[in-house]
């Protein structure tokens, strides 16, 4: 017999939906692009989302995602970077920035004691929809479907954007075979200008990017693993405690895997994004014409998932 079970709540003055198994917790928010504004391993009390001082929410839709609150796990979808889609039949239709549905409203309720959510597109046609459960006590999975409601093919790029509470020293861990990174941005062109390969995990001296830096080190970079992944798999460890948060997701569907360290060199703020990703450096567009992205066929669906569980190495 099982605990893990689903109820509304309020937070912060939202609605909210709560999940809970004796291991693992969260809370999502609907009206605010499905956010997912907490994230707890119920067994050690660890939260492991950043929060900022700013109040939760976003200046509506297709906003800055800079004059948001900085918190908790979005999603990114249809693209990441704001662009202007040049691909016949939707050239000239702009995509705002992060996307569009982080910043609308979702419609979510239980489905079979899973928590169902979805969401319709504005400038082009699809719906995404995801769908929580917990698969064991300490496993989270997400499904996720985009559905293209129109004839022609929608080239789209998704990217899971959970930004993590992290500490000095603690590891961001990924498969051994990726050597080389992409920058997608690098504050004060720390790392070069967009698109400079350089190798991972040292890619200057006395920088190791798989190491987290102090929250006042004011550096902040987004890079990609160059090229499609061995194993869709990530970690992020805490060498202090033995904690450790670990995603894995298809690599056929999700081939991508990006990175935002922010160690206060962006708005002051001090996480860890480790994201999963279905097109490379962010810009749909862009991505769409190097073959570097996912495509949905005439009315069809792209079908993926992202699990995520913890474990505690220093009890192992």
């Amino acid at each position: 017999m099982t605990s893990m079970y689903w109820e509304k709540v309020m937070f912060e003055g939202c609605e909210a939906w709560r999940g809970r198994s004796s291991m693992l917790e969260l809370t999502l928010i609907p009206s605010l692009g499905s956010k997912v504004v907490s994230l707890k391993d119920a067994a050690a009390g660890r939260e492991w989302l950043s929060r900022t001082t700013l109040p939760l929410g976003n200046a509506g839709y297709a906003s800055s995602f800079a004059e948001a609150d900085g918190s908790g796990w979005d999603e990114m979808f249809p693209t990441v970077d704001a662009c202007r889609l040049r691909q016949s039949p939707w050239a000239g239709i702009e995509l705002p920035d992060h996307g569009e549905v982080w910043s609308l409203a979702w419609e979510c309720g239980l489905r079979d004691d899973r928590l169902h959510c979805e969401v319709e597109g504005r400038r082009l046609p699809y719906r995404l929809e995801k769908t929580y459960s917990f698969t064991e006590e300490g496993r989270l999975r997400i499904d996720y479907i985009a559905h293209n409601l129109g004839a022609e093919p929608l080239p789209f790029l998704w990217a899971a954007h959970p930004l993590f509470q992290v500490e000095a020293g603690m590891e961001i861990i990924v498969p051994a075979r990726l050597e080389r990174i992409a920058v997608s941005y690098s504050h004060n062109r720390r790392l070069g200008d967009k698109g400079t390969l350089l190798p991972w995990p040292r890619p200057l001296p006395n920088v190791s990017l798989n190491i987290a830096e102090a929250a006042d080190a004011e550096t902040a970079e987004k890079f990609y693993f160059d090229g499609t992944l061995p194993e869709g798999r990530a970690s992020l460890y805490d060498p202090a405690s033995g904690e450790m948060l670990t995603m894995t997701f298809p690599k056929e569907q999700v081939p991508y895997l990006a990175v935002w360290a922010n160690y206060g060199g962006y708005l002051n703020q001090y996480h860890v994004a480790l994201e999963p990703a279905t097109g490379f450096l962010d810009d749909a567009s862009a991505a769409w014409d190097e073959g570097e992205t996912s495509v949905i066929p005439g009315y069809g669906r792209y079908e993926w998932y992202l699990e995520l569980e913890f474990e505690n190495k220093q009890s192992q």
